[in-house]
């Protein structure tokens, strides 16, 4: 049964805090210093090997780097990452008891959660996207603090400022997702909009203005325009490949000169652009060079079949919006972990930069039990049967807006739909503009989702028996007088404005 003013107590959090704690520090005993990927070994060869570049994120490279410096590994940024995703996970879990989910399952649910490889592996995989994902689910835990107070308060504005900030530094694409979840709260929030609006408007301009007007003052280069406009070079591909008659000698010329024309029909695949950009006979120098008039083609091409483009985007897009992989496709799998044990054997032979740190990229288990344990379990939910529930966001995206709405409902409290407004601003962000089906792009509705799952089946409880009780009143019987509401589906009084709540700006 759900209750508007449980509060769990801050004994109860730190204990569910501890547990998630404890589990993830097997994983991090399992896989150190941490799972691998392409990117990973980018960021270290950014800040050892030089040179520093945007393109990924500064912020997460820095925090290699301080690694290295002060521990001489890397081992303790995955540390930090188990600890960080130990306290999110908690603060969300209080957060969805305060507005009123279920204490037991909704603590059950948290601390069941990092057994799953999506929690568990990938707290300990070197991405970027492990800190952005946390900052994406402790603004919902926010979001619902938000909405069990029922008000926006100084301070909270000020957090959630904060996390927005962080969520763009730590992804580029952060003020897509920041700027649609700030639509979403502007339409559920009663008051200080305006406030609201250019918190967000900050945090999303914030992280754009560092990468392209501070950073490179510093030395810090910007990222390439390959980088950039990757995923137009692959739209531009997806049509060439299945309408090769839009292409004129000029347009082949200008293709032929970034790559031969059998890897952009090869390339072409709708799934995911790594069959196109990540081939050696795909030249990114080249690429970056002719960047603008690879653009010009683009936007020709948008012109003139804007329906086969968005049709292009939506296809790469599927893992935010089709809760089924298309294991047939080229790049339909969601993407999982490097579980090889160097990065070099991942990446390939000879491709790792030659610097003396290139050690730390290799496995070295703490606990060879623990590795057998886990790396079993990992491999096991890697099945295609398992995709579309432990790896693709999807499906617990519809879940948790499914949640959203029936909480809103049972408790009468419009602010619930703000838990979800940035799992909606990372779907419609992920469906406009990415890469690949890669499961971390997805990440965060995962999380919210299955947390949430307690408040969506106390919420149906409390809503159907609401509507029964009437009925199951004896018959003749008085009946308390029409102004007396019981305890449990009493609609609870707004709270009264404090000195700290943030006035109403319409």
């Amino acid at each position: 049964m759900l209750t508007e003013t449980a509060k769990p107590s801050r004994w109860a959090t730190l204990a569910t805090f501890l547990a998630i704690q404890a589990v993830l520090v097997g994983w991090w005993l399992a896989y150190y210093p941490g799972l691998f990927s392409r990117d990973s070994v980018l960021y270290l060869s950014h800040t050892m090997v030089g040179p520093w570049v945007s393109d990924h994120s500064v912020t997460y490279d820095a925090l290699l780097w301080l690694s290295v410096r002060l521990t001489g590994d890397i081992g303790a940024v995955t540390l930090l990452q188990t600890t960080a995703m130990a306290a999110t996970l908690a603060y969300l879990a209080a957060a969805l008891k305060a507005l009123g989910a279920p204490r037991l399952a909704t603590t059950a649910v948290a601390v069941l959660l990092p057994f799953l490889p999506p929690v568990g592996a990938f707290s300990v995989a070197l991405w970027k996207d492990v800190p952005f994902t946390l900052c994406a689910v402790a603004i919902a835990a926010s979001c619902a603090g938000l909405a069990a107070a029922r008000r926006v308060t100084a301070w909270r504005l000020a957090g959630l400022g904060a996390l927005m900030l962080a969520l763009g530094l730590f992804r580029a694409n952060g003020f897509l997702i920041v700027g649609v979840a700030v639509v979403v709260l502007l339409v559920v929030v009663k008051g200080a909009r305006v406030r609201l609006a250019v918190t967000g408007l900050v945090a999303a301009a914030v992280p754009l203005l560092l990468t392209n007007l501070v950073l490179p003052r510093v030395g810090i280069e910007a990222p390439s325009k390959t980088y950039v406009y990757h995923t137009a070079f692959g739209d531009i591909a997806v049509l060439y490949r299945e309408h090769p008659e839009l292409f004129g000698d000029r347009d082949r010329t200008l293709m032929t000169s970034v790559a031969p024309l059998s890897r952009w029909s090869e390339g072409g695949t709708c799934y995911t652009i790594n069959p196109l950009i990540w081939r050696r006979d795909f030249s990114w120098q080249q690429a970056d060079r002719h960047a603008g008039e690879l653009l010009d083609l683009w936007r020709r091409l948008l012109t003139q079949r804007p329906l086969d483009v968005v049709d292009a985007r939506l296809c790469r897009g599927s893992i935010a919006w089709n809760p089924v992989e298309d294991a047939w496709a080229v790049g339909g799998q969601t993407y999982h972990f490097s579980r090889r044990p160097s990065a070099e054997t991942y990446v390939g032979p000879n491709k790792v930069p030659d610097y003396p740190q290139r050690w730390m990229f290799s496995l070295r288990p703490k606990s060879e039990h623990l590795h057998r344990v886990a790396d079993s379990w990992l491999v096991t939910t890697a099945e295609p049967g398992y995709d579309w529930w432990l790896w693709r966001g999807a499906t617990w995206a519809y879940l948790a807006y499914v949640a959203a709405g029936l909480a809103a409902w049972a408790l009468r409290n419009r602010y619930v739909p703000a838990v979800v407004a940035v799992v909606a601003g990372q779907q419609l962000a992920v469906l406009a503009n990415i890469s690949a089906q890669d499961y971390r792009y997805m990440a965060t509705p995962i999380f919210v989702g299955m947390l949430m799952l307690p408040l969506l089946v106390g919420s149906l409880v409390r809503g159907l028996l609401g509507r029964r009780r009437p009925a199951a009143e004896p018959a003749g019987s008085a009946g308390p007088p029409e102004s007396a509401e019981t305890p449990e589906s009493a609609e609870p009084a707004e709270p009264t404005e404090r000195s700290d709540a943030l006035p109403d700006n319409e």
